[in-house]
């Protein structure tokens, strides 16, 4: 806000006293309209908390001798009779000239104008800090079992955080009373630090950082105007999460203030092991065991799949240990909907008993299949031949 909007201001007439009213009339008026315009009894109301700002703002410079004597000298100047743009009748002052923008010859009343409103207001306005702030992000943590985190589940969460003082609504002052605009940062909740060539914005000493000060705290929360509060809420975990994977849900964190939106809640997730399938990507994976018949002579098997109902899977003639099969559809959701798929590795599993028969004939396939060994070329391999 400029220095000509606060010329345009009667803050007299925002508090609704007259210019030779007492500190004590000043402070009366306002708490009496503090409380009754302010945003924690008018949610939702963006006409009340203009007018908070308004009256804020007023009890801001009003309540403060010096500021008051500063305000009340820069008014003077104009013998409460100014003209926004630029006049010529009597007792008319062009504000363009004032403040170095019109064509006038004030140029010394500009910069005695200057000064007094840069100690007045420090150049921020005198803005008081009732803007919605957003609610602090939360962090927990869930345990899924593998089938819960390939399908996606819903998960309740008790989680604690601050939110509004159930005694004080939020403004951490007794009841009856309420908190006055920080006189040290404006209400803006920050002061600047010199640092010697720039300067460094920090959270107000007095205030740290509410832009408001208690005089008389709530007995509950002691003037912060927080307490904590336990909620229970219903989450839904998205399919195909992994373990350690940090899951963002928009809006499930703790409670804004003043209105603003709630922080977000971080899930960090931990997926047990399954017995039987593995996951790469959007696939699951699985081993098959077969028989050597199977894999020399080729077999239908069926192959069992995480929502419960099996597929078959061809396996062809010559199939060696360790080929992997493809079956489209049969892995975890994706977030467009499609689903990935299920790899099916095969592995040959070797008889560790063998009744006479089956060693019989075994013992005769090897004599029939003696010309056919598949180690003939490793020495020569080996050799670099």
């Amino acid at each position: 806000m400029s220095t000509k909007d606060y010329l345009e201001k009667d803050y007299y007439k925002v508090l609704g006293v007259s210019k030779t009213a007492t500190k004590d009339e000043i402070k009366q008026s306002y708490r009496k309209l503090a409380r009754k315009y302010h945003p924690d009894a008018n949610t939702g109301d963006s006409a009340a908390e203009d007018r908070f700002k308004e009256i804020s703002e007023a009890y801001n410079v009003l309540s403060d001798e010096k500021r008051r004597k500063e305000y009340d000298d820069a008014r003077s100047l104009f013998g409460g009779s100014y003209r926004p743009g630029g006049g010529t009748g009597a007792g008319d002052f062009n504000l363009g000239d004032l403040f170095g923008q019109g064509t006038g010859t004030a140029g010394g009343g500009g910069e005695r104008l200057s000064d007094l409103f840069g100690g007045l207001f420090g150049g921020r306005g005198g803005r008081a800090s009732t803007q919605a702030r957003r609610g602090a992000d939360v962090e927990t943590e869930t345990k899924l079992t593998f089938t819960e985190a390939a399908k996606g589940v819903t998960r309740s969460f008790q989680l604690t955080s601050e939110s509004a003082c159930p005694t004080c609504q939020g403004t951490g002052a007794k009841v009856g009373t309420t908190p006055r605009v920080c006189p040290k940062c404006s209400g803006t909740g920050h002061e600047n630090k010199n640092l010697g060539g720039f300067s460094l914005s920090e959270p107000c000493s007095e205030c740290k950082g509410r832009g408001l000060v208690v005089d008389d705290p709530c007995a509950t929360c002691h003037g912060s105007g927080r307490g904590k509060s336990t909620r229970t809420i219903q989450a839904r975990i998205p399919a195909g999460v992994t373990d350690g994977q940090r899951i963002r849900i928009k809006g499930k964190g703790a409670p804004g203030e003043r209105g603003g939106p709630a922080g977000d809640l971080f899930v960090v997730v931990h997926v047990q092991q399954h017995q039987l399938f593995g996951k790469t990507g959007d696939n699951l994976t699985i081993t098959v065991p077969v028989t050597f018949p199977e894999a020399t002579l080729g077999a239908d098997v069926r192959v069992p799949t995480l929502n419960g109902l099996p597929v078959t899977v061809k396996i062809p003639p010559g199939t060696p240990n360790g080929r992997t099969f493809r079956v489209r559809g049969k892995g975890t959701q994706r977030r467009d909907g499609t689903a990935g798929d299920l790899l099916v590795t095969v592995e040959v599993a070797v008889p560790q008993n063998l009744n006479g028969a089956a060693r019989e004939a075994l013992e005769n396939f090897r004599a029939a299949t003696a010309d056919q060994d598949p180690r003939s070329d490793l020495e020569a391999r080996a050799k670099g031949a």
